[in-house]
């Protein structure tokens, strides 16, 4: 992928990584991008970098803009190593007089890589460095989503350099947010602010504040990943105010696995009483769903509703594996439910409701086992059980 200029003088060097399916338990089944920009001023400089094994896209896409010798600053904004991975073999060749980063980057440089030859140059928030005809502003962002991360802005250009906020796990040849379709790159969004950010929402809420108070003026939004914000800049700004106000629809998930599927049984019985209700609803089948997709789906859901089967006087693997990991990125503002279907233990709803109550998901109902297939009369608990949540659903959330 050629460099690309985003601004005049300033450039996207970045990389693609078509084939990335993984990202530490999140599923990129259409990859990633790790953006890496450079500007050309007085002081030639370079924000971030990229995974070890594209070092070489990086520095091609580099030197077909400038010789790397000539970049005289390096900004690291975020020390994770899909943005660090290459950066002492890049600082090798490029020897630049100064390595910006924040206090804790600082730290996290030192304990990654071991290197206190590096011409460290520690900012913190308010900060403000000259590259001749622009500057950089600096305002740290610790927790969004690593101790050491920071934003780069750059008021001349309206430009928000912005790290790992509002990006998007996505390879494109695309570079610009309207050149692809809105309503998959919003999803694209939500799916990343759900598996990364969900779990700092408060933070986001006062990063947010902090740039309307201090009047940042923003008219383009250049990630870490994915697609740069040109033209929707507020669309995205605002959907992070939804997203980390814990805003909900008038929307239920129903997650549930099975063995001989009764439980999938009551699951789509209740499911009908949801529906019954109006309420928006998705069937979530463990099976076929990859748990960083649950937790996107309940980013906007108003109900967490679990169900499994007793295994083992337990839950079925599946299960336990994604109400652990929702579980620590702590959606808030939810009500739920758990139901199963059991032999002769039944365990399986009172594990589901501690994870709940773990969770601080307000419970609806003390949970629904039947044993073995269940019946009419058991499929209508099931139905009546989905109203219950639906006529809740109404009461809490306006249309």
């Amino acid at each position: 992928m050629p460099p690309l200029e985003i601004k005049k003088d300033i450039y996207w060097v970045g990389a693609i990584d078509w084939d990335i399916r993984d990202f530490h338990g999140y599923s990129t089944y259409k990859g990633s991008t790790y953006n890496s920009y450079l500007i050309l001023d007085e002081k030639v400089t370079l924000f971030d970098t990229v995974k070890k094994y594209l070092k070489s896209d990086l520095m091609h896409n580099i030197r077909k803009v400038i010789d790397p010798a000539k970049i005289d600053y390096v900004v690291i904004n975020h020390v994770e190593m899909d943005h660090t991975g290459c950066l002492p073999e890049v600082l090798d060749i490029i020897k630049p007089e100064k390595v910006f980063c924040s206090t804790m980057g600082k730290k996290n440089l030192l304990d990654h890589f071991h290197r206190e030859d590096w011409p460290y140059e520690v900012v913190k928030s308010g900060d403000s460095i000259s590259l001749g005809k622009r500057s950089v502003q600096f305002l740290e962002t610790r927790m969004l989503h690593w101790p050491d991360s920071m934003f780069s802005y750059i008021p001349e250009e309206k430009l928000l350099i912005s790290s790992d906020a509002f990006g998007q796990h996505w390879a494109t040849s695309e570079r610009f947010d309207d050149e692809v379709n809105f309503s998959e790159l919003i999803q694209h969004s939500a799916k990343y602010y759900a598996n990364i950010l969900l779990l700092y929402s408060p933070l986001v809420q006062k990063l947010l504040a902090s740039v309307k108070d201090m009047g940042i003026e923003i008219d383009m939004i250049a990630p870490d990943h994915g697609l740069i914000w040109r033209k929707n800049v507020g669309a995205i700004l605002d959907a992070y105010d939804r997203w980390s106000k814990h805003e909900a629809k008038r929307k239920a998930i129903v997650v549930y696995d099975t063995m001989w599927h009764s439980t999938e049984m009551m699951a789509k019985a209740i499911v009908d009483g949801l529906i019954s209700e109006g309420i928006s609803t998705q069937l979530i089948d463990l099976k076929v769903t990859h748990r960083s997709d649950v937790v996107t789906e309940a980013l906007d859901a108003k109900a967490l509703v679990f169900g499994s089967s007793t295994l083992n006087n337990g839950i079925l693997p599946a299960m336990a594996d994604v109400l652990t990991y929702i579980k620590g990125l702590k959606p808030g503002n939810k009500i739920g439910a758990a139901f199963g279907s059991y032999g002769w233990s039944g365990e399986a709803v009172k594990i589901i409701n501690g994870y709940l109550e773990q969770m601080k998901v307000e419970l609806v109902d003390p949970g629904l086992r039947v044993k073995f297939v269940p019946d009419h009369d058991s499929l209508k608990k099931c139905v009546d059980l989905g109203k219950k949540i639906g006529q809740v659903i109404k009461e809490r959330v306006p249309e």
